[in-house]
């Protein structure tokens, strides 16, 4: 999750708070998240192959590779492809394993995520204790227990950034959870928020932090502007969740009318339920009241809220504005918890108001409007034509390209180069073709935005070369 491209901090340390302050550790790494991380990229899992972090993903290339068709891998990509298990499923069953790899409690059908459901949690258990003996997984954790205590030093500097007593002042009170920030050193740009309520009682919280930027000699390199976005995001959880948790009823009927209408843009991003949507979204929110009582400039705070836009948050303006309400009439609500009623009603407006979000957005996203060459569609394209121009119907940013190959990658064209016109109104694609082929490429927003950030609809081109 990459909130802000540019920072310019200047917030104040928090060490002498944090001595007080019970729920927060400094970062580590944590064996459970690594060998969880380490079996499901053995099982091909998209999401955990990334290689950003050579220098380690070598070590469990190289320890672990023999292991690919161990019986636990094997079961996992039949999990894989029965139940959809990954993303933060995968994390959210390593914070319910203890050391030992033992459950913390029962497993259920819900824990530790409906996913995995009660009978393949305690199987996956089984089989990971006997993978953990048969792969040597001791040694290959204390061979790198000072690469793993370098990671997390260098990640010191984020974490002593974050401004506490902001949190505490804005909601009105001291975080219920333990928060914990872990180092995934295997994960690449996957970032991960868990929770486990332990046995005890005890809410524990964990911003599960990828590792994506390395330096000019490969090591974790966390820079502030690259990383404190994610960490100030994910802390905001450890506020917000609980809010819905504590009764979801009266949002329902609002979170289930916009997720609807935004269901393919919250599922692309993992997020499967009206829940986690309304929970990502407040969070959200907060890291722009952040920003604005940090004195970013409204620049960036405008660039952060267009990301979100982009994300499918389409009501994030509104609800921003809906936290400065609350901060403004902090003497008759003291806590944003205090303060839910109001968060009631103001969503049964944006899911009233849905379709008009949906509207205003389109209006400010940038759309082709033609082709000069040919028409899309059309089957009888030169072979021999060398280059081709999009048009779009106002300026673009101008920064990059983002082009995808459609249902088949056999029919992505030979792309040569990508430019942009003078005015930035039109791309200017060079390729090779061939003849009597089908092509299809999709222009997406990744890149291709308006000046102010945003994004583009996807659009398929296809033709066919005679």
């Amino acid at each position: 999750m990459r909130l802000i491209t540019t920072l310019f901090l200047s917030f104040f340390t928090f060490l002498a708070f944090a001595q007080k302050l019970t729920t927060l550790e400094k970062p580590k790494v944590d064996e459970r998240i690594e060998l969880l991380s380490i079996v499901f990229r053995l099982a091909d899992s998209e999401e955990y192959k990334s290689e950003r972090f050579k220098l380690y993903t070598d070590k469990i290339q190289a320890h672990y590779n023999s292991f690919k068709n161990h019986e636990l891998i094997q079961f996992i990509k039949n999990l894989r492809r029965k139940k959809g298990v990954g993303y933060d499923a995968v994390m959210s069953m390593a914070i319910y394993l203890d050391n030992d790899l033992n459950p913390i409690g029962n497993f259920t059908n819900e824990i530790p995520d409906k996913r995995w459901g009660k009978d393949n949690a305690y199987e996956f258990a089984k089989l990971l204790k006997q993978f953990y003996k048969d792969s040597n997984s001791k040694q290959f954790f204390e061979s790198n227990q000072q690469l793993y205590a370098e990671a997390s030093k260098r990640f010191l500097p984020v974490y002593e950034h974050l401004d506490l007593n902001w949190y505490t002042k804005f909601y009105g009170k001291e975080p219920d959870e333990k928060f914990v920030i872990i180092n995934g050193l295997g994960n690449g740009g996957g970032n991960y928020g868990p929770s486990i309520t332990l046995p005890n009682g005890q809410r524990e919280v964990y911003a599960i932090m990828g590792t994506w930027k390395t330096d000019s000699l490969g090591m974790a390199d966390f820079t502030i502007n690259n990383y404190f976005p994610t960490l100030l995001h994910e802390f905001n959880h450890s506020f917000v969740n609980y809010l819905l948790d504590n009764d979801p009823k009266p949002f329902r009927k609002s979170g289930e009318k916009i997720y609807k209408t935004l269901a393919k843009e919250m599922q692309s991003q993992a997020y499967g339920t009206w829940e986690t949507m309304l929970n990502e979204a407040l969070v959200r929110a907060a890291v722009i009241k952040y920003m604005k009582d940090h004195k970013f400039t409204e620049k960036e705070v405008e660039e952060e809220t267009n990301v979100q836009l982009n994300r499918g948050f389409i009501w994030i303006e509104e609800l921003v504005s809906e936290l400065e309400k609350y901060d403004h009439e902090r003497n008759q609500y003291p806590t944003l918890e205090s303060y839910t009623p109001k968060l009631i009603n103001a969503y049964q407006a944006y899911a009233k108001n849905i379709d008009t979000y949906v509207e205003q957005l389109d209006e400010k996203r940038p759309k082709v409007i033609s082709i000069n060459e040919f028409k899309n569609g059309d089957q009888n394209v030169d072979a021999a034509l060398k280059r081709v121009t999009v048009n779009f119907d106002r300026a673009l940013l101008g920064k990059g390209r983002s082009i995808n190959y459609g249902n088949d990658k056999n029919t992505f064209p030979n792309f040569k180069n990508v430019t942009y016109t003078e005015d930035k109104k039109s791309i200017i694609i060079e390729w090779d073709l061939e003849s009597n082929k089908n092509y299809e490429f999709v222009l997406t927003g990744l890149a291709f935005k308006s000046p102010k950030g945003i994004s583009m609809k996807d659009y398929k081109i296809s033709f066919k070369t005679k």
